[in-house]
């Protein structure tokens, strides 16, 4: 957990970006990334200097040779103002180090195409220099934790509808699916990694000893994650929140996730998390054509769907937000991926999430599917949950409140055998495959929850009349009596 006093650190380096002259949240976060991961890599050359040391061997695989002395962190930041943003902006600088870097096994630095140090004066770069060199950052948690907290900052993200998905919300999807060290786990809409780096804090958790083996530790750092995001400032920002958390090589492809130069994403995930972009229109001819075989559509929510089913080798699980129009809507696009999940896969779960859960980024209504690719059916009941409450308010502050369905949520989907019984009144309730397909596949909860409506019985009008009449005698008497005892 991040502390008041790491909060306040950042809160002045970004004041001090603020108030040099660059306010694009963006452009801020992707600024201090390149800075921190600058850092970074002079601290993994430190740690390899004092392993040669120790082995008394020369260094492994070296990032900085010994002409490159000034460009490492350690060297420059206690450098003049003038000369240091001389040297990130020279020629085979600092900058243009972080850019070619990719070639000695940096794995950041593949991103890093296009690229531009946008940090306009010295006086700014010394100063967040200075302020980012006294953040303590040496525990991998507080490395990431600092991360995500700099990463709430952003207010929006984009113009495609990529906004930052909560983070309790993402572990509540985690917990749902509980991945083990066998998974290969992807994100199709990646961002900023959060559904990976989250999967990834769930694994440490609970695979700890397992990490130590060579062969489990090489698949979690190379093989594990993937991603794909068409945005390179996003996918900067999601590697560099991938590596702050530990996952030094992560899978990320920086491509339209929709389109034909994604045709290899097949049959590689055997788990999807991801809360896909459901924001406009996309032109036909730039889908992938076997996309638009499984659902003929426009729509992104509906073809990240089709995208997923793509992506998931058989018997992977996908654990995705949609927003719900994909339950209940008329059109063909609709009802042909819903027959497609229910029918072809198996539906196993649909949580309905209260609007708010997204504010202040968007106010739109989302529930959850957790399905299974089996291209053979299965679907025999679909587990509903209608969560009303996700332990913040649900207006733009967000306020943390006491009221929280999540516990209940990952507890009731664990025990599923004791669901069945439950009544339609209940948050949670089975609904029979045979009963949503009478329905015309329609997924959203209303369709199938029972609502109890309280019956009160009042007095009949001349009962309550009379009543009235009654106590309105009783206060005059009552008033004369006052009045009596002033004369």
């Amino acid at each position: 957990m991040i502390t008041g006093e790491l909060k306040s650190q950042i809160d002045k380096v970004w004041e001090a970006f603020w108030t040099g002259g660059l306010s694009n949240p963006l452009t801020v976060i992707e600024q201090m990334t390149f800075l921190l991961f600058i850092r970074r890599l002079d601290e993994l050359q430190t740690q390899r200097e004092q392993k040669a040391n120790l082995l008394k061997k020369p260094i492994e695989e070296p990032i900085y040779s010994e002409e490159e002395y000034e460009l490492r962190w350690s060297w420059f930041k206690n450098m003049d103002p003038e000369v240091m943003h001389k040297m990130f902006t020279r020629n085979e600088g600092v900058f243009d180090f972080l850019r070619n870097v990719g070639n000695r096994s940096a794995a950041f630095s593949k991103f890093m195409k296009g690229a531009t140090f946008m940090i306009p004066t010295p006086r700014l770069l010394a100063q967040v220099v200075e302020m980012l060199s006294n953040v303590d950052m040496r525990d991998r948690d507080t490395k990431g934790d600092v991360y995500e907290y700099l990463l709430s900052k952003i207010a929006s993200a984009g113009q495609n509808g990529q906004f930052r998905t909560p983070r309790h919300i993402i572990r509540m999807m985690v917990e749902l699916v509980q991945p083990t060290i066998e998974d290969v786990i992807c994100d199709p809409s990646s961002g900023t990694c959060g559904f990976q780096t989250v999967a990834g804090e769930y694994i440490r958790e609970h695979y700890e000893n397992e990490l130590y083996k060579e062969d489990v530790k090489q698949h979690f750092q190379n093989k594990m994650f993937m991603g794909m995001e068409f945005d390179p400032t996003m996918i900067r920002i999601g590697a560099m929140n991938m590596i702050l958390h530990g996952i030094e090589n992560p899978q990320l492809q920086d491509v339209d996730s929709l389109s034909e130069a994604n045709a290899g994403f097949t049959d590689k995930a055997t788990l999807v998390l991801s809360n896909p972009p459901f924001k406009g229109s996309l032109d036909r001819e730039a889908v992938d054509g076997k996309i638009l075989a499984v659902v003929d559509s426009k729509k992104t929510e509906l073809l990240f769907l089709a995208l997923i089913l793509r992506g998931l080798r058989l018997g992977g699980r996908a654990v995705v937000i949609v927003p719900d129009g994909v339950l209940f809507g008329s059109s063909n696009a609709h009802l042909q991926i819903r027959k497609e999940i229910i029918d072809r896969q198996r539906l196993q779960a649909v949580i309905s999430m209260p609007s708010g859960v997204f504010k202040p980024y968007a106010g739109v209504s989302t529930a959850i599917l957790l399905f299974t690719k089996t291209n053979s059916g299965g679907t025999d009941k679909v587990w509903f949950y209608d969560m009303k409450a996700d332990g913040f308010s649900l207006d733009d502050k967000r306020s943390q409140i006491e009221a929280n369905d999540i516990p209940d949520i990952i507890q009731r989907f664990k025990n599923q055998e004791k669901e069945i019984t439950r009544s339609r009144t209940d948050s949670s309730f089975m609904v029979p495959v045979t009963e949503i397909r009478d329905n015309k596949y329609d997924l959203s909860i209303n369709r199938y929850k029972e609502v109890v409506h309280e019956v009160k019985i009042y007095e009949k009008p001349t009962v309550i009349i009379s009543e009235i009449e009654t106590l309105d005698k009783e206060r005059a008497a009552l008033l004369n009596q006052l009045k009596t005892m002033l004369s």
